[in-house]
């Protein structure tokens, strides 16, 4: 057993929603982008995919990469909304500390008190933040070209989408590497061992902050945007050093 920091219950894709399940089955981003950029009905959109992505056989050592964190009123992509979002260009050697770029954005559906107690960002502080629609051109200056590191696909992906549907009539798709779920691999295996149940060990945490503790990273305060798009840059850093190598194909490790 494995338990995470957040429900990945699936619940029924409706249509115009994010079907992860599909999103998981492409193997060839760079042909998909070419056939969304076909599609795409806003020039932001447009440009976006028109910059490409690397093809599936690409090392990771040779792949541009974003480390990108959301923090959000609550999980929910279609009730809640983003309240500040956090990216850091990196490669597999490389994180860009000092190009990184964070937004506080005003979210169209209610700040929760209790959003306010996890992220720290405040009423006040959001009263007179832009749209997250008037941060979109910069933010996807800042993606294109590159492939998304996350920790967890489920917020900083499908918020996306459903902030991009509301605002133009359309969302997006894009390919991330999901250091969550690289952690999962890992530990499925072990988790689902019998004997260990038997004897009751405990399920293995892939939170941010446990996960990076096995690898021995320092602790980071949590849920500040810029400051969790770094822990999952140095998490991946961790996890290639371990686990993989730098010749290892992107199609391994992209979901």
């Amino acid at each position: 057993m494995f338990y995470l920091d957040k429900d990945k219950v699936k619940p029924h894709v409706c249509e115009g929603e994010l079907d992860e399940e599909l999103l998981e089955s492409i193997n060839d981003w760079r042909g998909r982008y070419e056939e969304l950029e076909r599609k795409a009905r806003d020039p932001r959109l447009k440009r976006f995919y028109a910059a490409g992505i690397a093809s599936a056989e690409t090392p990771i050592r040779d792949v541009p990469l974003l480390s990108l964190d959301f923090e959000t009123t609550g999980l929910d992509p279609a009730r809640h909304g983003i309240v500040s979002v956090g990216c850091m260009p990196m490669t597999l050697s490389r994180i860009n500390h000092s190009v990184a770029k964070f937004w506080v954005t005003k979210p169209r559906r209610a700040l929760l008190d209790s959003s306010v107690v996890i992220h720290g960002i405040t009423h006040t502080q959001i009263e007179n933040a832009p749209d997250f629609n008037d941060i979109v051109d910069e933010l996807l200056e800042e993606m294109a070209g590159r492939v998304m590191v996350v920790h967890y696909r489920g917020i900083e992906r499908a918020f996306f989408h459903e902030a991009l549907k509301n605002r133009l009539g359309e969302g997006i798709e894009f390919p991330v590497i999901d250091t969550m779920e690289l952690e999962a691999r890992l530990h499925r295996y072990q988790s689902r061992s019998i004997w260990r149940r038997f004897r009751g060990v405990r399920p293995v945490s892939i939170r941010l902050a446990d996960s990076r503790k096995r690898y021995n990273l320092p602790w980071y305060r949590p849920h500040d945007a810029v400051i969790d798009a770094l822990s999952a840059a140095e998490l991946l850093q961790a996890q290639i050093a371990h686990h993989y190598s730098p010749e290892t194909p992107i199609h391994d490790l992209w979901v």
